[in-house]
Protein backbone atom coordinates (compact mmCIF):
# COMPACT_ATOMS: atom_id res chain seq x y z
CA UNK A 1 0.00 0.00 0.00
CA UNK A 2 1.56 3.65 -1.19
CA UNK A 3 2.07 6.04 2.00
CA UNK A 4 2.83 9.68 1.95
CA UNK A 5 4.32 11.43 4.97
CA UNK A 6 2.39 14.78 6.25
CA UNK A 7 4.04 16.55 9.20
CA UNK A 8 6.13 13.96 9.84
CA UNK A 9 3.57 11.12 9.96
CA UNK A 10 2.56 8.27 6.94
CA UNK A 11 -0.44 8.67 5.80
CA UNK A 12 -2.30 5.38 4.33
CA UNK A 13 -3.73 5.06 0.75
CA UNK A 14 -6.75 4.29 2.18
CA UNK A 15 -6.73 7.72 4.86
CA UNK A 16 -6.32 10.21 2.15
CA UNK A 17 -9.00 8.38 0.07
CA UNK A 18 -11.15 8.78 3.61
CA UNK A 19 -10.13 12.24 4.03
CA UNK A 20 -11.21 13.45 0.31
CA UNK A 21 -14.19 11.67 0.86
CA UNK A 22 -15.06 13.86 3.87
CA UNK A 23 -13.79 16.70 2.24
CA UNK A 24 -16.76 15.90 -0.75
CA UNK A 25 -19.18 15.08 2.19
CA UNK A 26 -18.53 18.41 4.05
CA UNK A 27 -19.00 20.38 0.66
CA UNK A 28 -21.96 18.90 -0.57
CA UNK A 29 -23.32 19.43 2.83
CA UNK A 30 -22.30 22.90 2.94
CA UNK A 31 -23.71 23.48 -0.56
CA UNK A 32 -27.31 21.91 1.08
CA UNK A 33 -27.56 24.27 3.75
CA UNK A 34 -26.13 27.37 1.93
CA UNK A 35 -27.94 27.29 -0.75
CA UNK A 36 -31.57 28.12 0.59
CA UNK A 37 -30.31 31.44 2.51
CA UNK A 38 -28.24 32.47 -1.65
CA UNK A 39 -31.71 31.64 -3.06
CA UNK A 40 -33.37 34.54 -0.62
CA UNK A 41 -30.47 36.37 -1.38
CA UNK A 42 -30.55 36.20 -5.09
CA UNK A 43 -34.26 36.26 -5.42
CA UNK A 44 -34.83 39.24 -3.24
CA UNK A 45 -32.44 41.73 -5.85
CA UNK A 46 -34.63 39.79 -8.60
CA UNK A 47 -38.20 41.29 -10.38
CA UNK A 48 -40.97 38.78 -8.97
CA UNK A 49 -41.62 37.78 -12.10
CA UNK A 50 -38.65 35.85 -12.88
CA UNK A 51 -39.30 34.82 -8.97
CA UNK A 52 -42.61 33.63 -9.52
CA UNK A 53 -42.19 31.35 -13.21
CA UNK A 54 -39.03 29.93 -11.38
CA UNK A 55 -36.34 31.72 -13.72
CA UNK A 56 -34.45 32.41 -10.39
CA UNK A 57 -32.03 29.34 -9.82
CA UNK A 58 -28.65 30.76 -9.62
CA UNK A 59 -28.04 34.36 -10.61
CA UNK A 60 -30.26 37.40 -9.94
CA UNK A 61 -32.55 38.10 -13.05
CA UNK A 62 -33.90 41.89 -13.36
CA UNK A 63 -32.01 43.54 -10.82
CA UNK A 64 -34.12 46.21 -8.26
CA UNK A 65 -33.88 46.91 -4.70
CA UNK A 66 -37.36 47.72 -4.72
CA UNK A 67 -38.06 44.88 -2.59
CA UNK A 68 -35.60 46.10 0.13
CA UNK A 69 -37.30 49.78 0.11
CA UNK A 70 -41.06 48.59 0.33
CA UNK A 71 -39.58 46.49 3.36
CA UNK A 72 -38.03 49.45 4.85
CA UNK A 73 -41.25 51.42 4.42
CA UNK A 74 -43.41 48.68 6.01
CA UNK A 75 -44.88 49.69 9.07
CA UNK A 76 -43.56 48.92 12.44
CA UNK A 77 -40.50 46.90 10.82
CA UNK A 78 -38.01 49.33 12.57
CA UNK A 79 -39.85 48.96 15.87
CA UNK A 80 -39.26 45.09 15.61
CA UNK A 81 -36.11 45.43 14.40
CA UNK A 82 -35.29 47.47 17.44
CA UNK A 83 -36.76 45.08 20.29
CA UNK A 84 -34.98 42.47 18.66
CA UNK A 85 -31.54 44.10 19.45
CA UNK A 86 -33.05 45.24 23.18
CA UNK A 87 -33.90 41.52 23.47
CA UNK A 88 -31.01 39.87 22.59
CA UNK A 89 -28.64 42.21 23.98
CA UNK A 90 -30.63 42.29 27.47
CA UNK A 91 -31.44 39.10 27.03
CA UNK A 92 -28.24 37.56 26.17
CA UNK A 93 -26.52 39.55 29.22
CA UNK A 94 -28.74 38.12 31.61
CA UNK A 95 -28.69 34.57 30.44
CA UNK A 96 -24.26 34.95 30.53
CA UNK A 97 -25.14 36.03 34.14
CA UNK A 98 -27.39 33.25 35.25
CA UNK A 99 -25.37 30.50 33.16
CA UNK A 100 -21.48 31.36 34.48
CA UNK A 101 -22.47 31.90 38.30
CA UNK A 102 -24.76 28.63 38.11
CA UNK A 103 -21.93 26.60 36.25
CA UNK A 104 -19.21 28.21 38.52
CA UNK A 105 -20.89 27.05 41.44
CA UNK A 106 -21.57 23.70 40.03
CA UNK A 107 -18.13 23.06 39.16
CA UNK A 108 -16.69 23.09 42.88
CA UNK A 109 -16.57 19.57 44.21
CA UNK A 110 -17.21 21.17 47.99
CA UNK A 111 -20.63 22.29 47.01
CA UNK A 112 -23.08 20.71 49.50
CA UNK A 113 -25.70 18.49 47.55
CA UNK A 114 -23.50 19.27 44.15
CA UNK A 115 -24.79 15.63 42.71
CA UNK A 116 -27.95 16.50 43.42
CA UNK A 117 -28.18 20.03 42.20
CA UNK A 118 -26.18 18.82 38.79
CA UNK A 119 -28.64 15.62 38.25
CA UNK A 120 -31.29 18.26 39.30
CA UNK A 121 -30.36 20.22 36.53
CA UNK A 122 -29.96 17.72 33.45
CA UNK A 123 -33.09 16.56 34.24
CA UNK A 124 -34.46 19.33 32.57
CA UNK A 125 -32.85 18.44 29.69
CA UNK A 126 -35.52 15.88 29.24
CA UNK A 127 -38.40 16.22 30.57
CA UNK A 128 -40.11 20.25 31.00
CA UNK A 129 -43.36 21.43 31.86
CA UNK A 130 -44.69 21.69 28.72
CA UNK A 131 -46.02 24.73 26.35
CA UNK A 132 -49.15 25.24 28.61
CA UNK A 133 -48.14 24.67 31.79
CA UNK A 134 -45.07 27.42 30.98
CA UNK A 135 -47.73 29.45 29.59
CA UNK A 136 -50.11 29.44 32.75
CA UNK A 137 -46.71 29.87 34.49
CA UNK A 138 -46.28 33.65 32.89
CA UNK A 139 -49.59 34.48 33.49
CA UNK A 140 -49.51 33.94 37.10
CA UNK A 141 -46.61 35.81 37.52
CA UNK A 142 -48.48 38.30 35.77
CA UNK A 143 -45.66 38.65 32.59
CA UNK A 144 -47.96 38.37 29.98
CA UNK A 145 -47.25 41.28 27.95
CA UNK A 146 -44.35 42.23 29.02
CA UNK A 147 -40.34 42.51 28.04
CA UNK A 148 -39.86 40.58 30.91
CA UNK A 149 -41.06 37.77 30.31
CA UNK A 150 -38.55 37.49 27.07
CA UNK A 151 -36.02 39.10 28.72
CA UNK A 152 -35.93 36.90 32.24
CA UNK A 153 -38.19 33.85 31.05
CA UNK A 154 -35.52 31.99 29.36
CA UNK A 155 -32.20 32.67 31.65
CA UNK A 156 -30.84 29.57 31.24
CA UNK A 157 -30.08 26.69 29.07
CA UNK A 158 -29.35 23.59 30.06
CA UNK A 159 -26.54 22.58 27.36
CA UNK A 160 -25.20 25.61 27.46
CA UNK A 161 -24.85 25.63 31.43
CA UNK A 162 -23.10 22.17 31.18
CA UNK A 163 -20.56 23.25 28.56
CA UNK A 164 -19.68 26.41 30.48
CA UNK A 165 -19.50 23.94 33.98
CA UNK A 166 -17.18 21.66 31.75
CA UNK A 167 -14.78 24.71 30.82
CA UNK A 168 -14.52 26.21 34.27
CA UNK A 169 -13.84 22.55 36.07
CA UNK A 170 -10.34 22.13 33.28
CA UNK A 171 -9.54 25.74 35.61
CA UNK A 172 -6.46 24.87 37.26
CA UNK A 173 -7.23 24.35 40.72
CA UNK A 174 -3.44 25.83 41.95
CA UNK A 175 -4.61 29.04 40.60
CA UNK A 176 -7.77 29.11 42.95
CA UNK A 177 -6.06 27.78 45.75
CA UNK A 178 -3.53 30.63 45.10
CA UNK A 179 -5.72 33.60 45.09
CA UNK A 180 -7.45 32.14 48.54
CA UNK A 181 -4.21 31.88 50.09
CA UNK A 182 -3.93 35.94 48.76
CA UNK A 183 -7.03 36.91 50.69
CA UNK A 184 -9.61 36.32 47.28
CA UNK A 185 -13.01 35.52 48.09
CA UNK A 186 -15.04 33.67 45.17
CA UNK A 187 -16.04 36.84 43.48
CA UNK A 188 -12.66 37.86 42.94
CA UNK A 189 -11.76 34.07 41.98
CA UNK A 190 -15.00 34.22 39.76
CA UNK A 191 -14.23 37.48 38.25
CA UNK A 192 -10.77 37.95 37.86
CA UNK A 193 -9.35 34.01 37.54
CA UNK A 194 -12.37 32.20 35.76
CA UNK A 195 -13.93 34.24 33.60
CA UNK A 196 -10.38 35.68 31.92
CA UNK A 197 -9.25 32.15 31.26
CA UNK A 198 -13.06 31.12 29.76
CA UNK A 199 -13.22 33.63 26.75
CA UNK A 200 -13.58 30.46 24.21
CA UNK A 201 -16.69 28.87 26.15
CA UNK A 202 -17.88 32.35 26.76
CA UNK A 203 -17.78 33.28 23.34
CA UNK A 204 -19.50 29.77 22.19
CA UNK A 205 -22.13 30.00 24.77
CA UNK A 206 -22.42 33.70 24.48
CA UNK A 207 -23.15 32.96 20.24
CA UNK A 208 -25.69 29.87 21.00
CA UNK A 209 -27.86 32.36 23.25
CA UNK A 210 -27.25 35.34 20.95
CA UNK A 211 -28.76 33.43 17.85
CA UNK A 212 -31.62 31.68 19.92
CA UNK A 213 -32.43 35.20 21.18
CA UNK A 214 -32.65 36.96 17.62
CA UNK A 215 -34.54 33.89 16.09
CA UNK A 216 -37.21 33.31 18.57
CA UNK A 217 -40.56 34.19 17.29
CA UNK A 218 -42.49 31.08 19.41
CA UNK A 219 -42.68 32.45 22.91
CA UNK A 220 -42.63 36.41 21.97
CA UNK A 221 -45.88 35.22 19.61
CA UNK A 222 -47.55 33.59 22.72
CA UNK A 223 -46.66 36.10 25.54
CA UNK A 224 -46.62 39.26 23.78
CA UNK A 225 -49.69 41.18 22.16
CA UNK A 226 -48.45 44.88 21.98
CA UNK A 227 -47.68 45.11 18.16
CA UNK A 228 -44.88 47.61 19.62
CA UNK A 229 -43.09 45.03 21.79
CA UNK A 230 -42.65 42.33 19.31
CA UNK A 231 -39.32 41.16 17.79
CA UNK A 232 -38.38 41.38 14.27
CA UNK A 233 -39.01 37.74 13.93
CA UNK A 234 -42.61 37.47 15.03
CA UNK A 235 -43.47 40.81 12.88
CA UNK A 236 -41.75 38.31 9.72
CA UNK A 237 -43.89 35.45 10.73
CA UNK A 238 -47.29 37.58 10.59
CA UNK A 239 -46.22 38.96 7.05
CA UNK A 240 -45.97 35.43 5.85
CA UNK A 241 -48.87 34.17 7.36
CA UNK A 242 -50.88 37.40 5.48
CA UNK A 243 -48.70 36.42 2.21
CA UNK A 244 -50.20 32.40 2.35
CA UNK A 245 -53.78 33.71 2.82
CA UNK A 246 -53.42 36.15 0.48
CA UNK A 247 -51.45 34.04 -1.89
CA UNK A 248 -53.70 34.62 -5.10
CA UNK A 249 -52.67 38.31 -4.53
CA UNK A 250 -49.38 37.88 -4.15
CA UNK A 251 -49.11 35.89 -7.51
CA UNK A 252 -50.47 38.99 -9.82
CA UNK A 253 -47.34 40.01 -10.83
CA UNK A 254 -46.61 41.58 -14.65
CA UNK A 255 -42.89 41.99 -16.05
CA UNK A 256 -43.47 45.62 -15.35
CA UNK A 257 -43.89 44.35 -11.40
CA UNK A 258 -40.67 45.38 -9.09
CA UNK A 259 -41.54 43.32 -6.08
CA UNK A 260 -44.19 41.23 -4.20
CA UNK A 261 -45.16 40.42 -1.50
CA UNK A 262 -42.55 37.31 -1.35
CA UNK A 263 -39.89 39.11 -2.69
CA UNK A 264 -40.30 41.44 0.34
CA UNK A 265 -40.65 38.65 2.57
CA UNK A 266 -36.65 38.30 1.44
CA UNK A 267 -35.69 40.94 1.87
CA UNK A 268 -36.82 41.39 5.43
CA UNK A 269 -35.31 37.82 5.66
CA UNK A 270 -31.73 39.20 4.52
CA UNK A 271 -32.36 42.22 6.66
CA UNK A 272 -33.06 39.62 9.53
CA UNK A 273 -29.95 37.69 9.63
CA UNK A 274 -27.16 40.40 8.98
CA UNK A 275 -26.51 41.20 12.28
CA UNK A 276 -25.68 37.45 12.88
CA UNK A 277 -23.77 36.83 9.72
CA UNK A 278 -21.39 39.76 11.05
CA UNK A 279 -21.20 38.79 14.67
CA UNK A 280 -20.04 35.09 13.97
CA UNK A 281 -16.66 35.91 11.91
CA UNK A 282 -15.26 37.83 15.46
CA UNK A 283 -16.45 34.92 17.46
CA UNK A 284 -15.95 31.78 15.49
CA UNK A 285 -12.07 31.53 16.41
CA UNK A 286 -13.36 30.72 19.82
CA UNK A 287 -15.69 28.27 19.04
CA UNK A 288 -14.08 24.78 18.21
CA UNK A 289 -12.38 25.17 21.37
CA UNK A 290 -15.75 26.31 23.39
CA UNK A 291 -17.92 23.48 21.74
CA UNK A 292 -15.35 21.02 22.28
CA UNK A 293 -14.65 21.05 26.36
CA UNK A 294 -18.19 20.87 26.55
CA UNK A 295 -17.53 16.90 25.34
CA UNK A 296 -15.08 16.59 28.25
CA UNK A 297 -16.87 14.68 31.21
CA UNK A 298 -17.22 16.30 34.52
Amino acid sequence: MKKKKEQGRVIGTGERIFNVGMAVLGILISVVALYPIYYVLIASFSRPLYVENGSVMFAIKGFTLESYRQAAAKPGIWMAYANTIFYTVAGVAVNMAFTTTMAYALSKKKLVFRKFFTLLTIFTMWFNAGIIPTYLNFRAFGLLDTRTAIILGFAVNTYNLIIMKSFFEQVPYELEEAAFIDGANHFTVFFKIYLPLSKPALATVGLFYAVNRWNGYFWPMQLLNDETKVPLQVHLKKMIVDRVANAADAALVTPDSLSSPTTVIYAMIIIAIIPMLVVFPFVQKYFKTGLTVGGVKG
